[in-house]
């Protein structure tokens, strides 16, 4: 489930800023958050120049950055916490859940190195924010995000779909499972931490493919993975930086 994933190896470079409400110069059509927008992007290119050393990430590729710019985050926040949403930081969207910190849906988007015509696995759809953020960095692919939570995939698949995101598929269900009947899948991103990857999506990984989770150490210290398919069959790992998630819920367990 996509909830309160915050870089802890970025908190020091994080800022709180109130988007600009006030439209550029007031003109008819303006765009409220277009000053927002803007510092939002200055953040996470400093965040991921900061930590480029642990990354690998020193900028955002221009698919990236222009899916970040035009998702209009306020969309997929609860109305009262719209004057929050362009903040470079998690929010709670209900249910005990968050949408994600902008620096980290645009990380691990990257770290996914997605062409366009990719087919994408996310599990926890959340408010589906990373989904469309996903939806145009493969504008001839297609995503499909599985939510646990009824009442969230169905709101996100309306609003998805109010939107335009039209290459997005919301399926209700335990992302443990994946989906075996599309796989397999060029990336898969899991937005919410266990201690370790679900077997069924590393088998549902295509050859080059990639797969971004945060995994939990014996000691409890998550850790964003990477994982990658190589072309005999085998699998790197690699750690990328400490972070926080809420947990992997399913396979077995349906507490919330």
């Amino acid at each position: 489930m996509e909830g309160f994933p915050l870089a802890m190896g970025l908190m020091a470079f994080l800022t709180v800023a109130a988007p600009d409400t006030s439209g550029a110069g007031g003109s008819p059509g303006a765009d409220p958050y277009a000053s927002a927008r803007r510092r939002l992007m200055t953040e996470v290119n400093r965040d991921l120049a900061d930590c480029a050393h642990l990354t690998g990430c020193e900028r955002l590729s221009d698919a990236v950055a222009g899916a970040l710019v035009a998702v209009p985050r306020h969309e997929f926040v609860p109305s009262e916490l719209r004057a929050l949403a362009w903040d470079n930081r998690a929010l709670p969207i209900g249910l005990d859940q968050t949408i994600s910190q902008p620096t980290i849906v645009a990380l691990m988007t990257e770290l996914l190195e997605l062409a366009p015509t990719d087919t994408v696995l996310e599990i926890g759809t959340g408010s589906g924010y990373q989904a469309a953020v996903l939806s145009l960095v493969i504008p001839r692919g297609k995503v499909h995000t599985i939510e646990i939570l009824p009442e969230l995939a169905g709101q996100a698949r309306q609003r998805l779909r109010r939107l335009g995101y039209l290459n997005v598929e919301v399926v209700t269900g335990d992302g443990h499972a994946g989906l075996p009947a599309v796989a397999p899948f060029a990336g898969i991103m899991v937005t919410a931490v266990a201690s370790e990857v679900p077997p069924a999506l590393l088998e549902q990984l295509a050859p080059g493919g990639r797969l971004v989770m945060p995994v939990a150490d014996e000691r409890g210290e998550q850790w964003l993975t990477v994982v990658r398919r190589e072309s005999g069959g085998g699998l790197t790992w690699r750690r990328v930086l400490p972070v926080r998630f809420v947990p992997l819920t399913g396979g077995g367990d349906r507490r919330r």
